[in-house]
């Protein structure tokens, strides 16, 4: 494998927009483009993540948005692998110029979903889920993550407090970040007060539905050589991982647990040689408070059963021992499926730039993002490091 990096990444505020998706993604992809110091026909080939584009009823994504470019030749393909189509677009452009294949990938994610009524909706997320058994039978995504809740709960104490943590550190993360969805710092009391969404998981527990995209550039290091000292702020993926899991939670022997997280991290680890005490802060997939706690257990970053209790100690807030989600995560930045996985390579690009402002973590070189399918259908894990 050639080495390859993130030349420039740029994204949308994330929320309820009146932009189509179309638009959403053109944006992002044309702020990538420009932070990367790029003209369009320097795009080779082109990956556009994106989970319900049929909401709009516009499927094949790739060559609207590459002929609103004005590349309308390049090819480009729709991923969809749930709510972790981002971070499995970003893993197909890293195989595909490692390789050899292309020099230089677009990667835009996209969502629009906020025209859908709440029903419409929360539906449509059922469908990524194993349908037959699951949602067909009303067990939506807040359902299924209360089941693992529940799960972790009964086998490790955690308490409905400690989920609590997650989500008044992540809003009070979103406050630095100009492109979340929520500005609104909460309290433990907000969240415990807030209504029951599936038991023991609540409103406030639960990420949003949110319109956005996300974009990347990513590069050959041959590509960065014909840049003449234009890509200063390039950073490299240092590695990749993927791997699949059980589709539907009545087949899995543990609930408190993704395997697919624990083999693509492993996977990643691997690959860079790296592990969990290099790390200098990471972006995980926080769609349910549950989700970062699972996330940092499967990733290895504590022990199993610990880290609600290193959550409740601030040990994963900016200033900690472990960052976790300094952008506000899905649960505070928002969630637009598509875009997500990408959004994480954004929050990754500026930290490692130093460009976060105050969100900003010190020092920081090394970073992990973690992007999930569904209750862990599948999930992608990147290492990237500072040039």
């Amino acid at each position: 494998m050639k080495d390859v990096f993130v030349l420039g990444a740029a994204t949308t505020k994330y929320g309820k927009s009146l932009l189509s998706a179309r638009e959403l993604a053109l944006e992002a992809s044309k702020k990538a483009i420009i932070e990367s110091n790029i003209k369009p026909n320097d795009i080779q080939a082109g990956f556009v993540a994106n989970a319900f584009s049929l909401a709009e009823k516009q499927g094949h994504l790739g060559p609207i948005i590459m002929s609103g470019l004005g590349i309308p030749d390049v090819p480009a393909s729709t991923i969809e692998s749930a709510c972790s189509s981002g971070a499995s677009a970003i893993r197909e452009a890293w195989v595909n110029i490692g390789a050899g294949i292309y020099d230089c990938m677009l990667v835009t994610g996209v969502e629009k979903v906020s025209q859908l009524d709440t029903i419409t909706a929360t539906t449509y997320f059922s469908f990524g889920s194993d349908y037959i058994f699951e949602g067909a039978c009303g067990a939506s995504f807040p359902g299924l993550y209360g089941s693992i809740a529940r799960a972790h709960m009964t086998k490790y104490g955690t308490t409905e407090e400690q989920l609590a943590n997650v989500a008044v550190k992540n809003h009070e993360n979103a406050m630095f970040n100009p492109n979340a969805h929520f500005h609104k710092k909460i309290t433990v009391d907000d969240v415990m007060n807030s209504i029951v969404v599936a038991s023991p998981l609540k409103l406030f527990d639960a990420c949003p539905f949110s319109d956005g995209a996300a974009s990347a550039v990513l590069c050959s290091e041959e590509f960065l050589r014909r840049m003449n000292g234009h890509a200063s702020e390039a950073i490299k993926i240092v590695a990749s991982g993927r791997a699949g899991g059980t589709g539907a939670l009545h087949q899995r022997p543990d609930l408190t647990t993704l395997n697919s997280a624990v083999l693509a991290a492993r996977e990643a680890f691997k690959r860079a040689n790296l592990g969990p005490k290099d790390i200098d802060f990471l972006e995980v997939h926080d769609c349910f408070t549950i989700a970062e706690l699972v996330a940092l257990e499967d990733l290895g970053f504590y022990p199993r059963g610990q880290a609600a209790k290193a959550t409740e100690e601030g040990q994963t807030k900016p200033g900690g021992q472990t960052p976790v989600n300094p952008s506000g995560g899905l649960k505070a930045k928002g969630h637009p499926v598509g875009a997500t996985g990408v959004g994480q390579v954004v929050e990754v690009y500026e930290q490692l730039n130093g460009r976060a402002g105050q969100r900003q973590i010190k020092d920081a070189r090394i970073a992990l993002t973690h992007n999930v399918g569904a209750t862990g259908g599948s999930c992608a894990v990147h290492i990237f490091e500072k040039r």
